[in-house]
């Protein structure tokens, strides 16, 4: 090309290009000869200013130019909170970083890949919950920057230590990214263990990568297994659909030894319980997580349900629907403060039977267990309960039918329905924990309870038949059912309308051994119930027979005395005046004392004794004699049950009060 048309070329050359590829000479020399190190100062002052924490590249800084540059910083280090003990909340042996040009002149930061090789970094809270991770510059400002969007990040030997003094933890994580493939990010792995509220900590997990998670790839998979104690939590499966960290769904198996500890590990207050396991869907939205369609065993016991806990503001709130199939009334001792039953075969920690153990030596039977007022003030609750069948050896329930509403520290069981006997428990609790001691009001109706099956254990009551009914009204006080009883104030009453018992009972009861010996001998026989009925009244756990008798076409046994409840001592005296004439008859009063533990049944000395002394003397006299002083004239009177009656008095016993008023019910 001669001089002439080089020269019109480069006339034609527009200026705009020779600037841009002088600029682009210049960055070229620049990046050969340029020290990259210079701007660490300005770096380092902007970082510091924006967090008000001190930011230190000690390393190199060096730069690769392109469309997409490529930032690499060595050995930097991000200050710690100044109440912090730890200087340092962040640290990395090297950053390595692409970041897009383009993006950024639209006020856009786009991270293409970002590489963090030994990056440690400390999340902790005093004991004033001040967070490390709260800047003074935030608060000041109100919120922080936008969160950059990055294309692929890569950790190599990254720490996480969490560490919350106030919580008792203190939690150190491995942090690594696991190997790629050409069409998935690298996903990151994690395990490490401490201390978790307290309890030993484990934990070891495999997710994709967590950019996925924020920009929505689908199926993001998890899989996370942690230890917190005896608790044992994993979730798994693949998120699908539009991924948030607010909206989720995973399988979570959930076991342990006691649903209790879950209020020290998460905060959610339950009682205790015997070992459990549970597997269901957990799923978050928003500040609501939920546990949907969960299976499994508490005890010995099914149940499964769906269950929800709110922790937006104030006070978290669980609700619950609980369904069992067949429940085993032992596994929910925990609920009342009772230690559990050791009995065998079942399901219980090395711990819980070593409380059975001590539970077995103590003296009285009463729960003495406190409730924890903090755990019923620190949440709000509304959970309902129904069995199906209920597995009870000692006591004959049938169905099961809850409600349970907790509110500000108020506790109502409304319904606590029991079937049992043939006939029902519907009982109405509320527990105000909102005082030091709790305040308790329990009504219970007992509505046509069949002897059979209430005494299913009992072989002379098989052939028996009424229908038992009553009512209770109790105030208490107290932070333990123990204490509650002990304070207790109300009326106990119960009645039983027209039947039939086996004679036997009723010999027996009033020692008639001629009458017993031949029913013993002889086939037994039933004889007529009239009614039955007992009423207390209950001062300051002092519960005073009013009225108390049993009334046949054979005998009738009148009864007086007093349970207490606090010391649980019975001293009940039971008088029987038979209304026919035996020839062989030891109707002496029964004494029941004894405590609740250990009740003893014994004839009253006194009197046994002189008529024994009396016949003896007869006997030296004529031997037919000797059966006169034994003998019955009979002068009890028939019990009329109904209203406005008189109760006849026995003779020699204490002064009663009018019998109890009620109308027999029709059996």
């Amino acid at each position: 090309m001669d001089r002439p048309a080089l020269h019109s070329w480069f006339d034609r050359v527009p200026r705009w290009a020779w600037f841009a590829t002088g600029v682009l000479l210049l960055l070229v020399i620049a990046a050969v000869v340029w020290d990259w190190n210079w701007f660490k100062g300005p770096i380092e002052r902007r970082v510091s200013a924006a967090t008000g924490r001190e930011f230190s590249i000690e390393g190199d800084l060096d730069v690769d130019l392109g469309l997409r540059p490529r930032i690499t910083a060595r050995d930097i280090h991000f200050g710690n909170a100044k109440w912090s003990d730890v200087t340092e909340m962040a640290s990395a042996q090297q950053l390595d970083f692409r970041i897009a040009l383009w993006p950024l002149l639209r006020g856009r930061v786009e991270l293409p890949y970002v590489a963090l090789d030994k990056p440690r970094l400390l999340l902790e809270q005093n004991k004033a919950r001040q967070a490390n991770w709260i800047f003074d510059t935030e608060r000041k400002s109100g919120g922080g920057s936008a969160i950059p969007f990055v294309g692929d990040l890569i950790v190599r030997k990254g720490e996480l230590r969490v560490h919350e003094p106030l919580m008792q933890t203190d939690v150190r994580l491995n942090i690594r990214s696991g190997k790629s493939s050409d069409e998935t990010r690298a996903p990151l792995l994690a395990d490490g263990d401490g201390q978790w509220r307290g309890y030993e900590f484990k934990l070891a997990a495999k997710v994709d990568s967590p950019l996925d998670l924020r920009n929505g790839v689908d199926p993001y998979r998890v899989d996370v297994r942690a230890t917190a104690g005896e608790t044992r939590a994993h979730a798994s499966g693949a998120l699908r659909g539009q991924l948030q960290v607010e909206n989720f769904a995973v399988l979570f198996e959930l076991s342990g030894a006691n649903l209790a500890d879950l209020y020290h590990q998460l905060g959610i207050a339950l009682p205790d319980t015997p070992p459990y396991r549970l597997s269901g869907e957990l799923s978050r939205q928003g500040d609501t997580w939920r546990y949907r369609k969960f299976k499994g065993k508490v005890g010995d016991s099914d149940l499964s349900g769906d269950a929800s806990i709110a922790l937006g503001e104030g006070k978290p709130r669980l609700e619950a629907t609980l369904v069992s199939q067949q429940l085993d009334f032992d596994d929910l001792a925990g609920f009342i403060g009772a230690p559990p039953r050791a009995a065998e075969g079942e399901t219980l920690t090395a711990a819980q039977r070593k409380q059975a153990a001590a539970a077995r030596e103590r003296p009285t039977v009463l729960p003495d267990k406190s409730f924890d007022l903090t755990k019923l003030r620190s949440m709000d609750a509304d959970v309902t309960l129904e069995a199906a069948k209920i597995e009870a050896p000692k006591l004959p329930l049938e169905r099961m039918n809850a409600h349970m509403v907790l509110k500000d520290g108020v506790v109502r069981l409304d319904p606590l329905d029991f079937d049992t006997a043939g006939g029902s428990l519907a009982s109405r609790v509320e527990l105000d924990a909102r005082q030091p001691s709790i305040q308790t009001t329990l009504v219970t109706e007992i509505r046509n309870l069949q002897l059979p099956k209430l005494l299913p254990t009992v072989e002379i009551t098989k052939q028996g038949a009424g229908r038992l009914s009553g009512t209770a009204a109790l105030t208490m006080q107290g932070n333990s059912i123990a204490y509650m009883l002990g304070s207790a104030n109300g009326d106990i009453g119960l009645i039983m309308g027209p039947g039939h018992i086996s004679n036997l009972l009723v010999e027996l009861a009033g020692l008639d051994v001629a009458e017993s010996l031949k029913y013993l001998i002889d086939k037994d026989r039933e004889i007529p119930l009239r009614c039955a009925y007992a009423d207390f009244r209950i001062v300051d756990g002092q519960m005073s027979a009013r009225s108390l008798a049993f009334d046949t076409t054979d005998t009738v046994i009148y009864g007086e005395g007093n349970i207490d409840l606090r010391r649980e001592a019975i001293d009940l005296r039971l008088v029987p005046q038979p209304k026919d004439k035996s020839p062989v008859s030891l109707r002496v009063p029964l004494k029941i004392g004894g405590s609740f533990k250990d009740p003893s049944f014994h004839p009253e000395g006194g009197p046994l004794l002189l008529r024994t002394a009396a016949a003896a003397a007869l006997y030296s006299v004529a031997p037919p004699a000797a059966l006169l002083a034994l003998i019955e004239t009979g002068p009890g009177k028939s019990i009329d049950c109904g209203p406005a009656a008189d109760v006849a008095q026995p003779q020699g016993s204490k002064e009663q009060t009018a019998a109890s008023k009620a109308q027999p019910e029709k059996s």
